[in-house]
């Protein structure tokens, strides 16, 4: 796995050395001893514009490297030669580091961006079009916020987790609405999903101190 991390960190390098080599041997045994080195040479310098150095970026949020994931985004130079899912996911792994730096209207811009170019998986949109509410609530605008959630909810979402996020929001902007029995009804789809998040816990315990007493 190392070896692998390190060819796709150093593949441009790899593969421009290559070309070099081809040309060497070109010049002293022919095209067909050249072959090689320069067809295995392209690959390399394609799959570093086309395909990027995204699979890098697994090993830094795990490890909730911010700065490391960053750097590797921002080494991509030209990110509309990515492959087009590549592209989203570029996007979007830039949206999410932006919310995470409270930067909501670059998180914003990037999410759209990311959207816009599509993605084979529903979950993935899923998780996406959350992001996106989330980031219109805290920038105060609950009707945009409402509709990209419910439409997270529709699209589906990758995990539990996600789901439970997606209905304590829900809950929420219907606490906000003051249509409560909505909002009694997400806090329950919340619960069942039993989430381990730290500070989605934290906010149920918040809501169980006053939602029975609520009408509705």
């Amino acid at each position: 796995m190392k070896f692998y991390t390190w060819i796709i960190r150093y593949r441009l390098y790899l593969g421009i050395l290559l070309i070099l080599i081809g040309v060497g041997a070109n010049v002293y045994s022919g095209f067909w001893p050249a072959f090689p080195a320069y067809f295995i040479g392209l690959i390399l310098i394609a799959g570093h514009f086309f395909i990027g150095p995204l699979r890098l970026l697994q090993e830094y949020m795990e490890s909730g490297d911010l700065e490391g994931a960053e750097k590797i985004l921002n080494s991509v130079r030209f990110p509309n030669l990515l492959y087009k899912p590549i592209r989203s996911a570029y996007f979007t792994f830039k949206g999410q580091l932006a919310m995470m730096k409270q930067d909501f209207d670059g998180a914003e811009s990037n999410m759209k961006k990311g959207l816009a170019l599509g993605t084979p998986l529903k979950e993935v949109k899923g998780a996406n079009l959350l992001q996106m509410g989330m980031i219109a609530m805290q920038k105060g605008n609950m009707k945009q916020g409402e509709s990209y959630i419910r439409q997270a909810i529709r699209e589906g979402l990758p995990d539990k987790e996600n789901e439970a996020a997606a209905y304590l929001q829900m809950c929420n902007i219907m606490m906000n609405k003051r249509e409560f029995r909505a909002a009694k009804e997400f806090f329950r789809k919340t619960k069942a999903l039993k989430p381990t998040n730290p500070e989605i816990i934290k906010q149920i315990k918040e809501i169980e101190k006053y939602i029975s007493r609520i009408p509705g």
